[in-house]
């Protein structure tokens, strides 16, 4: 990232912290968002107009300035309507380029959206509104960029540093601790590389948001290892990778990834193999399964048609009947 985008990321990150600082309230001070009136609704109505303007410019405007000028708008305008009595109540339903998704519970809400700075540069913003007449929200400052290593699979992280990601899907879960929440999220990193994030969200007593959990179990794990605290998925650009929970399979499914060279001459990088491993919820805790699908053939693959071995086959495998005697005339 270049001189200027890392000064005006910088400013925006203190935008978003001087924005929100006063709108944090203690979860005992808390009562449930009633019903929203028809002005306050009004009122939303017209400003999702505005701010869906703004969300796509954050990510598609060709300009950089533009993009950031877009986002900063953005904050204060998202926040200022926020502060609208029982707005939890108001869905923004249009706003296609803001992730916002709400556990079952409706305990709150967590918007987020990315950022497009360059080719190899993203970053991403978030806010945690918790359902409340009065405004409770918590902004989430992405420290990601100093985050490229795996320690951060260990780390407890708070709202002031998220790894930032635009979050696609969230599974509300219970632990004997309490009810926690598995956020799956992109985070487009770098030009050639991308990931896929499976976090973990909880709230504290007071009612702050604390990121990431030991929550997930592996069944071979070195002594004395540290415990996972969320599971970060890096593989190539050029590859599709799938992680999310599947209702059929009833459980985390993610494609396992294996090394290769990169094809861009960046030494090595990671590609699905086209198996899938997962995530079992047991007592509380995510059991990593190694291998969902054990399909498996008799043979290997040919490299050749083997014609003559089966020549008394049909194309799909079968016996093929034997043809009846022509008769002589």
């Amino acid at each position: 990232m270049n001189l200027s985008a890392m000064t005006k990321t910088a400013a925006l990150s203190a935008l978003f912290i001087f924005t929100f600082s006063l709108q944090v309230f203690s979860q005992k001070t808390l009562k449930p968002a009633k019903p929203i009136s028809k002005e306050s609704v009004e009122k939303l109505h017209l400003a999702e107009d505005t701010l869906g303007v703004l969300a796509y410019a954050v990510v598609n405007d060709s300009i950089e300035r533009e993009r950031f000028a877009a986002c900063r708008q953005l904050i204060t305008i998202l926040v200022r309507n926020l502060k609208t009595e029982n707005s939890f109540k108001y869905p923004f339903s249009r706003l296609k380029s803001i992730s916002i998704m709400a556990p079952p519970d409706s305990s709150f809400r967590i918007f987020t959206w990315q950022l497009f700075v360059n080719d190899s540069t993203y970053r991403y913003y978030g806010a945690i509104q918790r359902n409340s007449g009065e405004l409770s929200l918590f902004p989430l400052i992405d420290r990601s960029d100093d985050m490229k290593d795996r320690s951060t699979n260990y780390e407890i992280l708070q709202p002031d540093r998220w790894y930032g990601a635009l979050y696609y899907n969230l599974r509300q879960f219970d632990t004997k601790q309490g009810r926690k929440y598995l956020l799956f999220g992109y985070d487009a990193f770098e030009f050639f590389e991308k990931r896929k994030v499976i976090d973990v969200l909880s709230f504290t007593e007071e009612g702050k948001p604390v990121f990431g959990a030991p929550v997930f179990v592996r069944d071979s794990v070195a002594p004395g290892s540290l415990p996972e605290m969320r599971l970060i998925l890096q593989y190539s650009a050029e590859a599709t990778v799938r992680s999310n929970w599947d209702e059929v399979y009833k459980m985390v499914l993610f494609e396992h990834l294996i090394p290769m060279g990169s094809p861009f001459g960046r030494g090595m990088t990671y590609v699905p193999d086209g198996s899938y491993d997962g995530l079992k919820l047991e007592k509380g805790k995510w059991k990593y399964i190694n291998k969902v699908f054990n399909d498996s053939q008799e043979e290997p693959p040919s490299v050749a048609p083997t014609v003559e071995k089966n020549k008394n086959k049909t194309i799909n495998g079968h016996d093929k009947k034997p043809k009846k005697p022509t008769k002589k005339a």
